[in-house]
C-alpha cells in the first residue's frame, strides 16, 4: 500500500501449484504465501499452548502446528482447535491412531509421513479420517529421518533420496484418491534442502511447504533460513513457510514475514529502512530504530518508514518510503511524507511525531482498503 509504483524488475513468477485448504486458509494456487510456526509448550497444558498460539497469531501467523505425540495431547487438541484463532496442524509421528484422533479433535491438517504410519490399511484409515473431517495432509520429509531402504540405496541423506521419499508418500495418498495434501522436503543443510525443493517443484504440482529444519538459534537460524528460503522464494518456489528457530515461536513468525517482505511477497506492518549509523549521524539512529520497532509493533497495516542519520542517503531513501526522517544539524532533521519534504522536526520530539504520523497514515490506508473491499468484495490481501 506504499505510494511507490510497482516495478517490473521486482516481480517474482511463482510456480503454479494446485490449491488446498488448511481450515479456512488457502495454500497454493496463487494464494498469498502463508507463514507458519509451531508451539513448543506441553500440548496438554491447554492455557499455555493457547497463549502461545494467540501470541503467534497476533504476530501474523496464518497457521500454527501443535505436536500430538500421545492420547492426552489429542484429547487436549479438541479444546485447542475450538479456541484457536488460526487453523491448527497436528504433528503426527508413527502412530496412526493419533492422526485419526487429531482429525476427530478438529485439526485442520495432519502432518505425517505416510511411510511411517505402517501398513497400507492404516494409511487408508488415516486418509478416511482426514476426508471425513475435512482435514488436509502435509507430507513431511526430513533428511534426518529418511527411510532405511533409501539410506541403503543412496548411502546417506541427499536430495535424490529426499525427493524419492516424498514422491513415494504422494503415491500412497493418490492411490487412495486423496489429493488435499502439501509437501515439505526439509534439511538442516541449506544446499541439500534447496536442491531437494527444486527437484520436488518440477516433479509435482502439490503446494510446497518450505523450511530449513533445525536451523539454529535466533541469529544463525535467521541467516540460514533467509539464505535458503529466500533463494527458493526468489525462484518462485513455495506456498507456505516455517522458519525453524531455537527461539520463541513469535520470532519465527516475525522472521518469516521479514523474508517475504524483503521479496515483496507479503506485506504486514511497518518496514523500517535504516542506516547502520556512523560519525555523520545527526541523532542516535540505533536507539531510535529500537524504540520505533517497539512502539510501532502494533501496526499491522503495510507501510514503509526510512530512518537515516544524515543527508548522504537520507533524502534518496525517503523518496521511496511512505514516511521518512533524515538527520540534519542543530538538533533537528527533515520529515518526509509520501516521498516529499514536509517539515523540520527536532530530534527530541522526532520519535513521538513519527509514531503519530505512522498511526495516522495507517488509519488512512485502512479506510482506503475498506472502501476498496466494499467496491470489490472477495479480494484477498497479499
Amino acid at each position: 500500500m506504499s505510494h511507490n509504483p510497482i516495478r517490473p524488475w521486482r516481480n517474482i513468477d511463482r510456480r503454479q501449484s494446485r490449491q488446498i485448504m488448511v481450515g479456512q486458509v488457502p495454500v497454493g494456487g496463487g494464494a498469498p504465501i502463508t507463514v507458519q510456526t509451531m508451539t513448543n509448550t506441553d500440548t496438554t497444558d491447554i492455557p499455555a499452548t493457547l497463549a502461545q498460539i494467540e501470541a503467534a497469531a497476533e504476530a501474523g501467523a496464518d497457521i500454527v502446528r501443535v505436536s500430538t505425540p500421545d492420547q492426552p495431547s489429542t484429547r487436549a487438541l479438541r479444546e485447542i482447535t475450538r479456541e484457536s484463532p488460526v487453523p491448527i496442524v497436528a504433528d503426527i509421528h508413527f502412530h496412526y491412531k493419533r492422526a485419526i484422533e487429531a482429525a476427530e479433535a478438529g485439526a485442520a491438517c495432519l502432518r505425517i509421513n505416510p511411510g511411517n504410519i505402517g501398513e497400507a490399511s492404516r494409511v487408508r484409515e488415516v486418509i478416511k479420517a482426514a476426508r471425513d473431517h475435512g482435514c488436509s495432509i502435509r507430507i513431511g520429509v526430513n533428511a534426518g529421518s529418511l527411510e532405511k531402504h533409501l539410506l541403503d540405496k543412496y548411502g546417506e541423506p541427499c536430495p535424490d533420496a529426499m525427493v524419492e521419499s516424498g514422491l513415494d508418500h504422494i503415491k500412497l495418498l493418490q492411490d487412495n484418491d486423496f489429493h488435499e495434501f502439501k509437501i515439505s522436503c526439509k534439511a538442516s543443510d541449506v544446499f541439500m534442502a534447496a536442491a531437494a525443493y527444486q527437484m520436488l517443484a518440477e516433479a509435482t504440482d502439490a503446494p510446497i511447504h518450505l523450511g530449513i529444519t533445525e536451523a539454529g538459534g535466533l541469529t544463525t537460524g535467521t541467516v540460514k533460513s533467509a539464505v535458503g528460503l529466500g533463494n527458493l522464494l526468489w525462484m518462485g518456489i513455495g506456498d507456505t513457510i516455517r522458519v525453524s528457530l531455537s527461539a520463541d515461536p513469535v520470532q519465527e513468525v516475525k522472521v518469516g514475514y521479514e523474508i517475504l517482505k524483503s521479496l515483496g511477497l507479503r506485506t504486514r506492518g511497518v518496514q523500517i529502512i535504516s542506516c547502520p549509523s556512523c560519525a555523520r549521524q545527526g541523532f542516535d539512529v540505533i536507539k531510535t530504530v529500537e524504540t520505533l520497532e517497539e512502539r510501532l509493533g502494533h501496526i499491522k497495516t503495510p507501510m514503509s518508514l526510512s530512518i537515516i542519520g544524515c543527508v548522504v542517503n537520507g533524502p534518496g531513501e525517503a523518496l521511496l518510503t511512505d514516511i521518512g526522517f533524515t538527520g540534519g544539524g542543530a538538533g533537528s532533521g527533515m520529515v518526509y511524507v509520501a516521498g516529499k519534504q514536509s517539515h523540520k522536526m527536532s530530534n527530541a520530539q522526532m520519535i513521538d511525531h513519527i509514531v503519530e504520523l505512522v498511526e495516522k497514515r495507517a488509519a488512512e490506508i485502512e479506510a482506503e482498503e475498506s472502501t476498496e473491499t466494499e467496491a470489490a468484495p472477495g479480494r484477498v490481501s497479499a
